[in-house]
């Protein structure tokens, strides 16, 4: 069995249990709100930065026992589509299975996909993920896909294999989207340019969000797996998208000239 140990635990959230379980405790609001969703769309920087959007996320969301995370391949390791059909990700709450029932249907279900580990090692966009889910879901089980570069027609078959594998899979899942917003650019300019971003989201629109990051030079890191769980999301019947909180770096560290955007939205 493979073992998956955290890459960044104590750099992105405290690594300690006890610690960890109070931070969370602070930056998620209460879960009176929460209701079933079919997919969240969560920043992944370090919780002093994006971890009270996350929160406010997961905070909306009731959280099943099988979540799909699909997050961008930031260290350039592994292939540009994997997906972990396997394993176990020991994380400072507790181990979490990687659901293999699950992961295999939607492997099965894409030519694009590839079964792999590789991708995974190091890379913190869905890592950092995983704590929000395990403190509000002690039973959590995974299937992390790590998406690098690729084009619209491969992100749209992803997203139909991932509807179709979970449509047949006949229990509760929440698919999760990890992306940043624009990076590094003044907070007006990131502003200006996730609003066009979160627009194509809010109007469910895939193809619009893909084309938009490209045609604008936004520097969103995962429109990737943001899009993949968008045509995910539509296929399995999705009426609304909701911006729950939009915040950015400079609203922690002070400096607004060059910012991180953090968006967290819910699907229903």
């Amino acid at each position: 069995m493979l073992l998956r140990k955290p890459a960044v635990a104590n750099q992105f959230y405290d690594g300690d249990p006890r610690r960890l379980r109070s931070e969370l405790s602070q930056l998620i609001p209460t879960t009176v709100h929460a209701k079933p969703a079919i997919a969240a769309i969560s920043p992944h920087a370090g919780y002093i930065y994006s971890g009270h959007v996350a929160g406010a996320v997961f905070s909306r969301v009731r959280i099943p026992e099988c979540v799909v995370l699909m997050g961008p391949n930031h260290t350039g390791y592994g292939s540009y589509a994997e997906i972990m059909t396997e394993g176990i990700w020991q994380m400072p709450l507790g181990d979490v299975e990687v659901d293999s029932e699950l992961a295999m249907q939607i492997l099965r279900r894409s030519s694009v996909l590839q079964q792999g580990y590789q991708a995974h090692l190091y890379e913190h966009s869905l890592e950092v993920q995983i704590p929000f889910l395990q403190y509000l879901q002690p039973a959590l089980k995974i299937v992390p896909i790590c998406l690098g570069p690729l084009d619209l027609n491969s992100c749209l078959e992803i997203g139909a294999a991932v509807a179709s594998a979970v449509d047949a899979f006949g229990q509760p899942v929440l698919l999760v989207a990890s992306t940043d917003m624009s990076h590094y650019i003044p907070a007006e300019t990131a502003k200006e340019l996730d609003t066009l971003a979160i627009k194509r989201i809010l109007a469910l629109d895939p193809a619009g969000l893909y084309n938009t990051v490209k045609d604008n030079g936004i520097s969103m890191c995962g429109y990737i797996p943001t899009t993949i769980t968008m045509e995910a999301a539509n296929q399995l019947g999705a009426r609304e998208a909701e911006l729950i909180k939009y915040a950015n770096s400079g609203d922690i560290n002070g400096d607004y000239s060059r910012v991180v955007g953090y968006a967290g939205l819910v699907i229903r």
